[in-house]
């Protein structure tokens, strides 16, 4: 690496350290990484993009370096295992259908993964709140185009997932968000009444617990990335890529199809979409998975599935959501300018739950109850500089046609 790095953090540069080893290792002879930027990562990783200053072999220009910081919890998964699973799994694939970078190496011992760098893209999130409307959609459709075609290619390879997690020394695990619906299913009809003051019937919550049919073995089943938040999604010159996979599994494409209704469900960024921007990325995202699931081609089944993972979405977000609203904390996110009301969210999501039920005509449980906690959540965290509203806004890109 060059050495006038004093102002890169140091877990940046025992990353790119580590890679350096790794790359050697691999090659036999010295490979030296340079330039770094920091691209950010999270509290468990750090991630950078490093220039190949000496290849001795066809390595990339520029590489991106992820390293797992801390050591794993032993009573938990290791999301650096299922993140090179994950790779490994796409990685396998032709390059006309993978949706995420290629991986080119990892080591279990340090926790670092080295991958192909897509290039200084915007992500979704970027175009979202950038002045373009019809970029913002251009990007939405991709991203749903992006998301039917990753699931078309990996329907079926669940075992072959499976497998590549055991030779990490992982089992192969359900839906990370499947013991927290389940919570959410035992837990929302109190937590309401105490908030609120709304009574879930029996009926409602029946209605909600038949939906965990979707966190099993259905026939639908395609790889998740679990969190598509719209800084999750890189904008390339080959459409939108998905990166992050610490928590990948296999789950109902419903679920993941449903981000159309509630959009991008308890992401910072969760605004609402213009009219008819929902219909036009679920007809983006049917075309791509139509040959492999051809019965979802019905209307009456989609939309009967949709609604229940709309359904599902709602109940685990209030769940997730209300407390924190109920505490004091005003928005989903830190950044006031990118991320919503968390009353204004949480109300939007049951106000559309009531339109679709209503419009299934196969909930009627579910309109009675989610009408009345769209109102309650309104009145009860009702912001005067809405002026009365109580509407979730479009986002930014979308905010000047309304």
């Amino acid at each position: 690496m060059s050495r006038d790095l004093a102002d890169f953090p140091r877990p940046v540069l025992t990353a790119l350290a580590a890679a350096e080893r790794l790359l050697t290792r691999r090659a036999g002879a010295t490979v030296v990484l340079a330039d770094p930027e920091d691209l950010g990562g999270s509290e468990r990783s750090v991630v950078a993009r490093a220039r190949v200053a000496r290849n001795p072999f066809s390595l990339p220009r520029t590489l991106v370096v992820k390293q797992y910081v801390g050591e794993p919890d032993p009573a938990r998964p290791d999301p650096f295992h299922f993140e090179v699973a994950s790779c490994q799994l796409f990685t396998a694939l032709p390059a006309d259908t993978r949706p995420s970078p290629v991986l080119i190496a990892h080591d279990p011992s340090t926790r670092l993964l080295v991958l192909e760098d897509l290039g200084r893209s915007s992500t979704l999130a970027d175009m979202l709140f950038a002045p373009d409307p019809v970029a913002a959609q251009r990007c939405l459709l991709s991203w749903a185009r992006a998301l039917g075609r990753m699931q078309a290619a990996t329907a079926g390879r669940e075992n072959d997932f499976g497998a590549l997690l055991r030779r990490l020394g992982e089992k192969a695990r359900r839906d990370p968000i499947a013991d927290e619906a389940r919570a959410a299913f035992a837990g929302v009809p109190e937590m309401v009444a105490g908030i609120l003051g709304v009574t879930v019937s029996a009926a409602a919550e029946t209605e909600a617990r038949e939906t965990a049919r979707l966190l099993g073995g259905t026939r639908y089943r395609a790889f998740s990335p679990s969190d598509t938040c719209p800084d999750n999604n890189l904008v390339t010159g080959r459409g939108v890529r998905f990166v992050d996979f610490e928590w990948g599994c296999f789950r109902d494409v419903a679920l993941d199809a449903a981000y159309f209704r509630v959009p991008f469900p308890a992401c910072e960024s969760s605004f609402a979409l213009p009219d008819g921007m929902a219909d036009a990325m679920l007809e983006a995202w049917r075309n791509e998975i139509a040959t492999v699931w051809p019965d979802l081609d019905d209307p009456a089944l989609l939309r009967a599935r949709l609604l229940d993972a709309q359904l599902l979405w709602v109940w685990l977000c209030t769940w997730w959501l209300l407390p924190r609203v109920a505490a004091g904390d005003t928005r989903i996110g830190v950044d006031p300018g990118r991320s919503p009301r968390i009353g204004a969210a949480l109300a939007d999501y049951w106000r559309r739950l009531a339109s679709a039920a209503a419009e299934g005509g196969r909930r009627p449980a579910t309109v009675e109850l989610a009408e009345r906690m769209a109102g309650a959540l309104q009145h009860r965290f009702e912001d005067p500089s809405d002026n009365g509203a109580g509407r979730l806004p479009v986002y930014p890109a979308f905010r000047s046609r309304v």
